[in-house]
Parts: structure tokens; C-alpha cells; sequence
């Protein structure tokens, strides 16, 4: 689906539209999971980067930017080539990428296997297959970009736990594809959330994804989001 039902240019969705994303709304999946068996090495100082693809890149950056010891998220496109990793190509589905999320975090407060077990457990449903709620395409999967043989083989081990352990009642469907640049989104992509809080979109899909990272995460949640313009 194109980004439009999401909301063009920023134009706020009422009415049937409204009715319809609410209808296939995601939210409230959210659910507590195991942590992973596997993980990385206990953290040293070096900043650690991730790249995870979940629907929508709103929410999923959202809700990483209230993850303690998540420095910086930055919405943008994985997967694809750099010649057309632009909104207005990526949306096709035609180019390969995925709107995905680079999060810098501080290994010392938190481990990647802790950020993949946020990225199953609230920030987005890993059983649906090329889509997330309203939005359909490629573009939307569910994917990670690891950034390291390390995370990769953190990112398996915990797929095939959580499959074994019968953590969703269908299988996962979460791709695993490394070796893949990331590409910043758009300026106007970026703190989506925190600036738009009444959109509708948000509302109904986003919103709810902080409280539940608050609820299941209560040691990780931080109020003040790790913000793009903050950076800047």
C-alpha cells in the first residue's frame, strides 16, 4: 500500500480512511518474549550499530528512540542500491530496499539481543509476510541487516528459538540479509512520531507501540526520545 493512506505531505487522515487503518491497525500485538539464548559478548564502549526493517519506519524508529541506551535512530532504506534509495522509488516496491531503521545503542546499557528482542516484541509483528497492518509491499518486511557475523548469527539463533519455543502461533517470517547498505531517509521522514503525535496514522499504530514498550520494558523505557534533530 502506498504511503499515501499512511499520509501525504503530512495531511492529517479523517473519516473512512481513518476507520480503515484502524480496522488494520498492528497495534496491540505486542506480546513478551524470551531474551535470546544467544547474544553478543558483554558490551565494551565502542557505539554498536543495527539496522532493522519492521513496516513503516515511523514507528519503529519511535519506539527505539525511547530505548535506554539507544543513542541516535535514523529512518531510511536498506537492501537496495543507492541510486534509488528515494521515497518516491522505494514506495514502488520495485527497488529492493525496505524502509528500515539504523539504531546506534551504547553495548554497555544494552545488548543487540536485547534490541531484537524489543524489535519482536513490540516494535512491529514478524508473522506477516511483506506487509504490517495497512501498509503491503516488499518495501514493508520484516528484515535484518546485520552489520556484523556476529549480530547475524545472533539474529538466526534467536529466529529459530522463538520458532521452536512456539513464541507467535505462526512462524516467523524475518529475513536475515547482510552485507546490505543503509541509506537516510528523507529530512521530513525523520522524528516522524514526536512531531506528529495527533496524526492519525500514528495514533492508531504508533502510539500504542511506546505504551507497550513502556509496559514489557519498563527498565528500558525512556521518556525523552534519542532524536534525529537533536543531532543536528
Amino acid at each position: 500500500m502506498r504511503h499515501l493512506i499512511r499520509i501525504a505531505a503530512g495531511v492529517a487522515l479523517t473519516g473512512i480512511v481513518a476507520v480503515f487503518l484502524m480496522s488494520r491497525s498492528d497495534a496491540g500485538r505486542a506480546r513478551t518474549l524470551p531474551p535470546p539464548v544467544t547474544d553478543e559478548a558483554s558490551g565494551t564502549a565502542t557505539p554498536e550499530v543495527a539496522v532493522l526493517a519492521g513496516g513503516c519506519f515511523w514507528g519503529v524508529q519511535g519506539v527505539f528512540q525511547h530505548v535506554a541506551g539507544v543513542t541516535s535512530a535514523v529512518s531510511g532504506y536498506a537492501g537496495g542500491s543507492a541510486a534509488n534509495a528515494h521515497y518516491d522509488e522505494v514506495e514502488t516496491g520495485a527497488t529492493g530496499h525496505a524502509e528500515s531503521v539504523r539504531i546506534t545503542f551504547d553495548p554497555r546499557h544494552i545488548s543487540f539481543g536485547r534490541i531484537l528482542q524489543i524489535y519482536f516484541s513490540v516494535a512491529h509483528d514478524p508473522t506477516e509476510l511483506n506487509y504490517q497492518g495497512p501498509d503491503r509491499g516488499t518495501q514493508y518486511r520484516s528484515t535484518i541487516f546485520p552489520t556484523t557475523k556476529e549480530q547475524a548469527n545472533v539474529a538466526r539463533a534467536y529466529i529459530a528459538q522463538l520458532d521452536r519455543e512456539h513464541a507467535f502461533p505462526v512462524p516467523i517470517v524475518t529475513t536475515v540479509e547482510p552485507g546490505r547498505a543503509f541509506y537516510p531517509a528523507e529530512a521530513y521522514h525523520q522524528d516522524f512520531l514526536a512531531r506528529n503525535p495527533a496524526n492519525p496514522y500514528i495514533v492508531v499504530n504508533d502510539l500504542p507501540k511506546l505504551k507497550e514498550l513502556r509496559n514489557l520494558f519498563p527498565d528500558l523505557y525512556q521518556a525523552t526520545p534519542a532524536l534525529v534533530a537533536a543531532t543536528q
